[in-house]
């Protein structure tokens, strides 16, 4: 995966959009996520932020449901 301060090519960079997509949250939820650690990312040469394909997809897989819970607004 990462190797060197180089990525291996198999593993494709995702937008904090196209995570968004998937955890269908907003894209600022994703970069607090990545702020506070809670999930892996890379910063680009311009500053921007770029995820791992196979990190994001072993969150879903695994840990879709406390993602999404802690991004709801709680009623109380």
């Amino acid at each position: 995966m990462y190797k060197g301060g180089v990525v291996e090519s198999s593993d494709r960079l995702l937008t904090p959009g196209e995570v968004a997509s998937l955890f269908r949250v907003d894209p600022k939820t994703v970069t607090r996520w990545a702020a506070a650690g809670r999930i892996g990312s890379i910063r680009t040469p311009g500053g921007h932020r770029r995820f791992r394909e196979s990190e994001v997809r072993a969150l879903l897989s695994g840990d879709e449901a406390g993602f999404a819970e802690e991004s709801q607004p709680t009623s109380r």
